[in-house]
């Protein structure tokens, strides 16, 4: 298959949300995605930019994305945080994965920053068999904590 990757633009920004819906229909989740294409316009061209982009592209369609964000660290400095790397279910299997894995990598390593992370679902073997030949550390010790909009509303509800 002849795919590239580059740099998203805002113009790709519609394709990027409906391949956000089809991850979140994969991960058992279809009615979780709560961002828009204007937040995704915004947050990553507008004044106050929160999140860099890269998409895999074939015949100006988008099959894939690996969308990033930079914070810091209390132990390592700036790090790059790896949100989502997404393949259409039906381009996977062509190395689109690994090239946008690439691209993130060689971007962190521009940044300077001094460790890249990501999240994986602990269901999702193919996927956590593809970071671990890629030389990625799974840490099945740890666990993923959030609060959610309603669960932020609650906590500050028992604190005031």
């Amino acid at each position: 298959m002849n795919y590239h990757v580059r740099v998203a633009t805002t113009e790709d920004m519609d394709q990027v949300l409906n391949l956000i819906n089809e991850l979140a229909v994969f991960e058992k989740e279809p009615n979780a995605v709560e961002v828009t294409e204007a937040d995704l316009k915004k947050k990553g061209f507008g004044d106050s930019k929160e999140f860099d982009c890269f998409v895999a592209e074939v015949d100006q369609k988008v099959i894939g994305i690996a969308l990033v964000y930079t914070r810091f660290s209390t132990w390592k400095g700036t790090v790059l945080h790896l949100e989502d790397l997404i393949v259409s279910e039906k381009m996977r299997g062509y190395g689109v994965g690994s090239s946008l894995l690439d691209q993130v990598i060689l971007y962190g390593a521009e940044l300077g920053v001094k460790r890249i992370c990501w999240e994986v679902i602990d269901w999702n073997t193919t996927a956590i068999e593809f970071y671990e030949l890629k030389g990625a550390l799974v840490m099945r010790d740890w666990h993923v904590v959030q609060l959610d909009a309603q669960g932020i509303k609650n906590y500050i509800s028992k604190i005031n």
